[in-house]
C-alpha cells in the first residue's frame, strides 16, 4: 500500500496547488477565494522516483464542531490520523499566523512526523516568513512556490527518508472490463442538495465525505475506494461524488463554474453514472440534461430516487416515475430505477446490483453470426423504406466495439435512411440481445465499391 502523505495548514496557503503539481493533474479546484477545498482529496503522486499517495485537506479553522467550518476541520483531522507524514503549509509572504502557531501545535501533539514547507517564496517578499517559521517548532523551513516548481530539490530530500523503502515502479498493465481487481468507476451526479454525499458515505458505512443541510457543500469530485461483496463475487469499485450542477444560466461564479468542470469531466471518466433524483422533484430538467449528457458520452446510466422515506403513495409514484422515465428519456428505454432513502439506508442495497448489471450489459458482445441473422428477419419483417423510387439494402452488420456497444451496418444510400427505422434496429438489438438499459450506437456505413479503383485508373 502506497505511503500516505497529508497537506495540511490554514486556508489559501497553496496546498491544493501544491497537491495538483505533485499529481501531475490539475484535479484538486484552485482559486483565490479562501476555503475552497471543503473534502479530503486523495491523489497518486511523484516526486522524482518517490511514489506516494498526496491528501489535500481543507484548510483548518477553528469553528464549532456543528458549524461548516468545524465539519471541515474533522475531515482533516482524519487525513492526519491516516497519513504516515504531514506537510505542514504556510503562506511566506504573510508570515506565520496564529492560526499556524496553533496548527502547529496540534500537528506536534498528533506525533505524526512533520515536514514545514514555506510556500510562495519566490523573490525577496517571502524571505521574512520563512524566518519566522524556524518560530513553529517543528523543524526548519523548505522555501518552496507550488505555483512555478520552485524547491521540490528540497522537498523530495525531506520526504525520501520516510519512502525509500516502500518504492514499487512496476508499470501496471491495463486490466480487462471483467478483472477481478479492476475497480468500477461510478460518478455520483445530480442537483445540488439531492443527497450525493449522503448516499456515498451510507454505501461505504463511514463519515468519509462532507455533509450538511446546506446546499452545494461538495465542491471538488472525491474519488473513494470500496469494496463492494455482490452475490457472484466481490467489485472493487472507485465512488466519485460530485457538485451539484444546477441550470448553466444560474451559474455565475468562477469557483462554481470550475465545479460543474470537475463534475463533467467524472461523468466522462465514468464507467456507470448514478443520476440522483430527489424523490418529490424527480426529473427537472435539470436532471433530464445530466442524463442526456451521460447517454451522449456513452455512459451506462441508473436511476437513483432518493428521500423515498418522504413519499406515502410509494407504489403510486413509482408508477409516475417510471411513465416519465419512458417518455422523457426514449433513447435509453428500461433505465434501471432504484428508489431508496440515503439518510436511513432503507432499500439502499437495491443500488449496486443495478449498478453492476448495467455494467454488464454495457460491455455486452454479441456475435457476428447471430446478429445477421437477427438482421435478415428484422429485414423480412419490416424492410427499408423506398426513397425516390430507389430501395435502400443494409447487407451486413457487425459489432466493432463495447461500452457503450456499437454496430456498424453497410447500407447503400446510408444518408437517405429515416431516423425512424434507425431506431427500428436499435430497438430491435435491444430486444433480441436483451441490452436495454444502455446507449446503442448504430452507424451506417456504405459499401465499398470494387469498380472504384479502376475507374481512377482511367
Amino acid at each position: 500500500m502506497s505511503v500516505k502523505i497529508a497537506l495540511v495548514g490554514r486556508p489559501n496557503v497553496g496546498k491544493s496547488t501544491l497537491f495538483n503539481r505533485l499529481v501531475g493533474k490539475r484535479l484538486a479546484l484552485v482559486d483565490d477565494t479562501p476555503g475552497v477545498t471543503r473534502d479530503r482529496r486523495e491523489g497518486e503522486a511523484k516526486l522524482g522516483d518517490l511514489s506516494f499517495t498526496a491528501i489535500d485537506t481543507p484548510g483548518l479553522e477553528e469553528a464549532p464542531e456543528a458549524a461548516l467550518e468545524g465539519r471541515m476541520r474533522r475531515q482533516t483531522d482524519q487525513a492526519v490520523g491516516e497519513a504516515a507524514v504531514c506537510l505542514l503549509i504556510i503562506d511566506a509572504r504573510a508570515g506565520v499566523t496564529p492560526l499556524d502557531q496553533t496548527f502547529a501545535s496540534i500537528l506536534r501533539a498528533s506525533g505524526k512526523p512533520v515536514i514545514l514547507l514555506a510556500n510562495k517564496a519566490e523573490g525577496v517578499a517571502g524571505e521574512a516568513g520563512l524566518y519566522d517559521a524556524f518560530g513553529l517548532g517543528v523543524g526548519e523551513p523548505i522555501a518552496i512556490s507550488a505555483e512555478h516548481g520552485e524547491g521540490m530539490g528540497d522537498l523530495y530530500a525531506a520526504i525520501e527518508p520516510y519512502l525509500s523503502d516502500m518504492q514499487n515502479d512496476e508499470p501496471q498493465e491495463e486490466a480487462a472490463w471483467d478483472d477481478p481487481l479492476k475497480p468500477l468507476r461510478v460518478a455520483i451526479v445530480g442537483r445540488p442538495n439531492a443527497g450525493k454525499s449522503t448516499l456515498v458515505n451510507r454505501l461505504i458505512g463511514e463519515d468519509r465525505l462532507l455533509t450538511g443541510p446546506e446546499a452545494g457543500i461538495t465542491r471538488d469530485s472525491i474519488s473513494v475506494e470500496w469494496r463492494w461483496r455482490g452475490k457472484d463475487r466481490d467489485w472493487p469499485v472507485k465512488l466519485f461524488d460530485t457538485a451539484g450542477m444546477r441550470k448553466k444560466a444560474r451559474v455565475q461564479s468562477k469557483l462554481e463554474k470550475l465545479s460543474v468542470a470537475d463534475a463533467l469531466r467524472a461523468i466522462r471518466f465514468a464507467e456507470v453514472v448514478v443520476l440522483l433524483l430527489d424523490a418529490e422533484r424527480p426529473f427537472d430538467k435539470q436532471d433530464l440534461q445530466i442524463a442526456d449528457l451521460a447517454l451522449r458520452e456513452g455512459r451506462a446510466l441508473v436511476i437513483a430516487v432518493n428521500k423515498w422515506d418522504l413519499i406515502e403513495d410509494r407504489d403510486k409514484r413509482m408508477r409516475e416515475i417510471r411513465e416519465m422515465a419512458g417518455r422523457l428519456l426514449p433513447q435509453a428505454p428500461d433505465i434501471p430505477i432504484t428508489p431508496f432513502s440515503a439518510l436511513t439506508g432503507a432499500g439502499i442495497g437495491r443500488l449496486m446490483p443495478s449498478v453492476t448489471k448495467t455494467y454488464v450489459d454495457w460491455n455486452a458482445r454479441v456475435k457476428t453470426s447471430e446478429l445477421n441473422d437477427w438482421l435478415q428477419e428484422a429485414l423480412s419483417r419490416h424492410a427499408p423504406p423506398a426513397v425516390s423510387g430507389q430501395r435502400i439494402k443494409i447487407r451486413y452488420i457487425a459489432q466493432t466495439k463495447t461500452r457503450p456497444p456499437t454496430f456498424v451496418a453497410q447500407c447503400t444510400r446510408a444518408e437517405d435512411l429515416p431516423a425512424s427505422y434507425r431506431r427500428y434496429l436499435v430497438n430491435g438489438i435491444r430486444e433480441a440481445f436483451d441490452i436495454k438499459a444502455v446507449p446503442i450506437r448504430l452507424i451506417l456505413k456504405k459499401p465499398d465499391n470494387p469498380y472504384a479503383k479502376d475507374k481512377a485508373k482511367r
